[in-house]
């Protein structure tokens, strides 16, 4: 979330910021906020003074009977009584103030970043760079859910009928090529310098609340209501959460951690041609970098995921594009996002297969994510992450963009982890 300091060190730049979000009533809310640190801080001012007093009194009381002052003790008495009394609605209007103002700061969101162009929606991102090989494909050419059916590599149906729609069933040669997927992308993470975690697939509500998944406004997590758990969205959220709490040494960063997980998303309202197939999952396999780093040295960070990603890619032999977020089309806690999207040749469209966002403070205010300097001060960490790569996706533009008269060739890069390089 926003930082106090954040907000009122350039009020207007923040609401500027808000606004190319398109956040509504941006104005409004940061006067709310503001109102309700002057309270909360003109509280505890009063607050402090009156327990000096009473401490003050308390201390005098004792000498002034030993002076045989006891009327006037009786008084100093009778003015520590009334304080305490004063202090206990003192300490629960600053208590509630408090309690206001940080259930209004986890509403706003993060402020973007001046590079990040204006724009409503995924129709003003701007293209950063395209790449890969062109794709020369039969004239039949079939979209991934037929080649799936053709040669017997994911099941919809049956998907359906164990879970229901939105959970496909990999089998024989199409789920090896998933499992071949996650080692090659684990791989070239640890070859990176990125260690691994193996994360828990649920998560409590300060997890959810730490990296800005809570509250969830649009209902896309998948909640245990019983034990109050969230099925993870992306690794993000629980590797992301080992550092909530946590002072790290200056030395220690950048943090690299990578975590393969299977993610959950309700993905609430989706239907029509564009979610068919591999399209859009209610449960799919990804890996996901995160890095915790120091301010001055995030950019460069963001930069190295932006290469890894595009690497990865290159050496899958497809098609893509890298797309710079516009201020309406971001995330609610990223202040800069780059997309990567591949293009399904049978589709004829592009499918986005990775985000890299770099979330400055955002995250670890909300984390009490820190380190300590040389100077042995405190500061704030910025918190990176990205997708390295999911699967469904790059499984569906695999399929379409190698299929051929004789089947599916597999990229060069993958047939050591496959253990073949056709499936016919």
């Amino acid at each position: 979330m926003l930082t106090i300091r954040q907000i009122t060190e350039d009020k207007e730049a923040v609401i500027r910021g808000l606004e190319k979000k398109h956040f509504k009533n941006a104005q409004e809310a940061i006067d709310q906020v503001i109102a309700l640190d002057d309270k909360r801080r003109s509280t505890q001012s009063v607050l402090d003074n009156n327990l000096a007093e009473v401490n003050a009194l308390s201390r005098s009381i004792g000498a002034l009977m030993k002076e045989g002052k006891k009327a006037e003790a009786e008084e100093a008495r009778a003015r520590v009584s009334a304080l305490k009394e004063t202090n206990k609605g003192l300490d629960a209007t600053m208590t509630q103030a408090a309690a206001d103002l940080q259930a209004l700061l986890y509403t706003i969101p993060n402020v973007p970043y001046d590079s990040v162009p204006e724009g409503f929606g995924a129709e003003d991102n701007v293209v950063e760079k395209m790449g890969g090989m062109e794709t020369e494909l039969p004239k039949d050419a079939l979209p991934h859910w037929e080649l799936a059916k053709k040669y017997d590599l994911i099941d919809f149906d049956l998907g359906v009928k164990i879970t229901g729609a939105g959970v496909p069933i990999s089998k024989g040669k199409g789920a090896r090529l998933q499992r071949a997927l996650i080692n090659f992308f684990l791989d070239e993470a640890y070859k990176a310098g990125y260690t691994e975690i193996m994360p828990p697939a649920v998560v409590n509500a300060d997890s959810g609340y730490g990296t800005g998944q809570l509250p969830d406004k649009e209902g896309q997590m998948y909640h245990c209501e019983v034990d109050d758990l969230y099925l993870i969205p992306t690794a993000e959220v629980p590797v992301t959460n080992i550092y909530r709490d946590v002072i790290l040494d200056e030395k220690q960063l950048p943090i690299k951690n990578c975590a393969y997980t299977e993610c959950f998303r309700r993905e609430a309202g989706s239907y029509g041609k564009d979610v068919r197939g591999l399209n859009r999952l209610h449960e799919f396999s990804k890996v996901e970098l995160v890095r915790i780093d120091k301010p001055e040295h995030s950019k460069q960070s963001h930069q190295e995921m932006l290469n890894h990603v595009e690497g990865l890619l290159q050496k899958l032999e497809l098609p893509y594009r890298i797309l710079r977020l516009c201020g309406g089309d971001m995330s609610f806690t990223a202040a800069l996002c780059f997309d990567f999207e591949v293009y399904s040749e049978a589709q004829k469209r592009w499918l986005e297969v990775s985000s890299v966002s770099n979330f400055d403070t955002y995250q670890a205010n909300r984390l009490k994510c820190r380190y300590r300097t040389a100077e042995n001060k405190t500061e704030l960490c910025h918190t990176l992450n990205g997708s390295a790569l999911a699967l469904p996706r790059i499984v569906a533009a695999l399929l379409e963009n190698n299929q051929s008269p004789e089947g599916i060739r597999i990229p060069k890069a993958l047939v050591p982890y496959c253990g073949f390089d056709i499936i016919d």
